[in-house]
């Protein structure tokens, strides 16, 4: 009897177990979200300034503006009594004038007088310096143009050039020197201009001595090569002095047919002005 009542309660216990398991495979239980637990997060700034200063320096840039030293207005200049001004002539006009050239600010010969020219170019060395610009001499634009250049010779102040021939010296010369290639403009021993110059080939050599101008022909065409001859100064026969296109544009690779050739255009338009019928003509080797 007591086995028939323990083995009830044992079939009992399984058959609840049985009746468990199959309510929880029949109606699966429904899992209910729950309230996710808040994450750690790193610290933010305090909206409220802290009353206590920070130790570490501050790396935002300071937004109020930072005192600049106040500068002295710089002192005018003012121009002091000239020395020199235009309308001067004499030894110390030729001084001033070759120390201009000796600086690039004055081109052509040292003629002794103060004129235009020589006013520009004081005024452009004393613009370039910041002095006033007046065009005259002062103490200050003297003695910085100076310190820029050295003593010219007495030759330097009269044009002469050292070594030159002596036929040259004298009177109103039109001096053409074969080894320099050059041809010097001279009136009374001073060169008021230098050109360059191209000469005959060796079939046409150009002929040497001591010449006189002839004829003047400002526009001539030659009747045996019957090229262009601007501004021919003739001086021995067929050979002159005169402009040549082609010594422009092809330099010393190229020879005339015994004429003295000039490239610089605007230079022999002015000699050309210059230069009378009679006027020697010295054609050398120095």
């Amino acid at each position: 009897m007591a086995v028939m009542l323990a083995v009830l309660v044992v079939s009992s216990q399984l058959s609840g177990r049985d009746h468990r398991a199959s309510s929880r495979a029949e109606s699966p239980r429904t899992e209910v979200d729950r309230p996710t637990a808040p994450q750690t997060r790193a610290a933010s700034p305090s909206a409220t300034p802290s009353a206590t200063p920070s130790a570490q320096p501050s790396t935002q840039p300071s937004t109020r503006p930072t005192a600049r030293p106040t500068r002295k207005p710089r002192a005018t200049l003012r121009p002091g009594p000239a020395l020199l001004a235009p309308g001067a002539q004499g030894d110390a006009v030729r001084d001033l004038q070759h120390r201009l050239v000796q600086v690039a600010w004055l081109t052509g010969p040292v003629t002794g007088t103060y004129a235009d020219g020589t006013a520009r170019a004081v005024s452009g060395f004393q613009a370039k310096r910041g002095f006033p610009v007046t065009g005259e001499v002062d103490r200050r634009t003297l003695r910085r143009l100076h310190e820029m250049t050295v003593t010219p010779t007495e030759d330097q102040k009269h044009n002469r050039v050292p070594g030159l021939d002596a036929r040259c010296r004298t009177g109103r010369v039109l001096c053409v020197d074969k080894t320099t290639r050059t041809l010097r403009w001279m009136v009374d021993g001073e060169v008021r201009m230098t050109l360059d110059a191209r000469f005959g080939g060796p079939s046409t050599p150009t002929r040497e001595g001591t010449f006189q101008v002839r004829s003047k022909s400002r526009d001539h065409v030659s009747s045996l090569y019957d090229t262009s001859m601007p501004f021919a100064m003739f001086f021995s026969g067929g050979q002159a002095v005169h402009y040549s296109p082609d010594f422009a544009a092809r330099g010393y690779a190229g020879a005339s047919h015994g004429c003295v050739n000039i490239r610089d255009h605007a230079g022999i338009s002015w000699l050309y002005d210059q230069v009378r019928v009679g006027d020697r003509v010295v054609v050398h080797r120095s």
